[in-house]
């Protein structure tokens, strides 16, 4: 499936030495998926892991280990790469690699390469350091480093030296992840995920984009209130929708927070993550983020009632018994409280609900619109087939304060979610 910020991007894919090689032929595939245009150079050591034929047959495009044999006659193509690039992705990356890029040598075609191509600055907070601004790097492009290593490698301190050097310069380290390693041993230092290295560099190419500089903040999943310590009132909200939310958010370059119950999916690469379990807690969350909060989702499926004295131990049945009354009581209203303090402090600019019903659904959604003071309500029929809780796609209807409705198709919720938030940025920038 093509997208939006790879499609059409052209993209430096380096692959060095180690037995993580094989997850790059993955990350190819994916990104060639995606609709980038792959230039895949390999180092020596790579290519006794994985062939460049494979490589080129996964991109369609040549897969270059050489620095002195080039198809086609390019007589420089470390310099014609390099500036064709619109961003680096190194997955693997070897200690040795990373130790060479850190000191600037270039003694093979993807270290002459990369040395050839500079290296855009991130913003602060986009990796585990600000990025080091200069004026030759302001032209640069995104750097995405996955190292791949034994944990001892990894942890040399010369190791974390030159890993340290390149975040300085705007570089994004991805990983490594901790799990079982080459030698059999498990720590630190599995590549990061082919998932999870495409998110970074989503993330890197989403900088500047219409909501750079813009707050937005997502609620998801389902809230649930504990009946006694071991038991809890919720529903059947997986969190799916409230993801993609925040990863649309992400990827049009605003700063994304996901204020969210448990989730049955991951929270994307790049999104601020508050993990909260009750309604209360997920109203404290959200209303200590409203000053600095451009648009506000609710898409959580927050319950309206709680257990009002919860057991301090786990509730038993006894012999003979038939019944348990319960009694229930209110839970915050996360809206109307947004809507309040709105009022007083004139934030979030936009406020978009959800209102998940299983009757009614716009007469119950356009209510819901007007009582909470939103600016766009999203409605949809749960008991849709296909639609809705748990699914990966769903059919919506978006109704606006001044009275118009879109009803959208039956589409993957990450399309749902960029037309939510290209109709958030339409509100942003005219609110009337």
């Amino acid at each position: 499936m093509f997208d939006r910020l790879l499609n059409g991007k052209r993209v430096l894919l380096g692959v060095t030495g180690g037995i993580a090689a094989y997850k790059a032929a993955d990350l190819c595939s994916k990104l060639a998926q995606a609709g980038a245009e792959v230039d895949v150079i390999l180092t020596e050591a790579a290519a006794k892991f994985v062939a460049p034929l494979t490589f080129a047959a996964l991109s369609g495009r040549p897969a270059r280990v050489d620095l002195w044999t080039s198809p086609g006659g390019d007589p420089i193509p470390h310099v014609t790469m390099a500036a064709a690039a619109d961003t680096v992705i190194v997955a693997p990356l070897s200690a040795n690699t990373l130790a060479k890029l850190a000191l600037g040598l270039a003694d093979n075609l993807l270290t002459s390469t990369l040395l050839a191509t500079p290296i855009a600055s991130q913003k602060p907070g986009f990796s585990e350091k600000p990025g080091f601004s200069s004026p030759d790097q302001e032209q640069g492009v995104p750097w995405i480093l996955a190292p791949a290593m034994e944990s001892h490698m990894w942890a040399n301190p010369l190791t974390q030296a030159h890993a340290a050097a390149l975040r300085a310069r705007g570089a994004v380290v991805v990983g490594p992840g901790v799990g079982r390693l080459a030698s059999g041993a498990q720590g630190a230092g599995r590549m990061a995920e082919p998932a999870e290295i495409l998110a970074a560099a989503r993330l890197a190419l989403a900088q500047g984009g219409p909501l750079a500089g813009r707050r937005v903040v997502v609620t998801a999943g389902g809230t649930q209130e504990p009946l006694d310590p071991v038991r809890f009132l919720t529903n059947a909200s997986s969190g799916k929708m409230g993801v993609a939310l925040a990863e649309a958010a992400r990827d049009l370059g605003a700063a994304a927070t996901l204020v969210h119950a448990p989730l049955a999916v991951a929270v994307p690469f790049g999104v601020e993550s508050v993990p909260v379990r009750t309604a209360a807690q997920m109203c404290d969350a959200v209303l200590a983020r409203l000053p600095d909060t451009d648009i506000l989702i609710g898409a959580a499926a927050v319950a309206d009632f709680r257990p009002a004295e919860p057991a301090g131990q786990k509730i038993k049945k006894t012999p003979g018994q038939v019944d348990l009354v319960v009694h229930l009581t209110r839970t915050p209203d996360i809206l109307a409280e947004v809507a309040a303090r709105r009022a007083e402090i004139g934030r979030p600019q936009v406020v978009i609900g959800f209102a998940a019903e299983t009757q009614d659904l716009l007469a119950n959604a356009a209510a819901k619109l007007a009582a909470k003071k939103l600016d766009i309500i999203v409605a949809n029929d749960v008991t849709e087939p296909g639609s809705g809780f748990g699914s990966d796609d769903n059919r919506v209807t978006l109704l606006f304060a001044d009275g118009r409705q879109e009803a959208l198709p039956i589409m993957p919720k990450g399309e749902v979610a960029a037309r939510v938030l290209e109709s958030a940025l339409a509100r942003l920038v005219s609110p009337h």
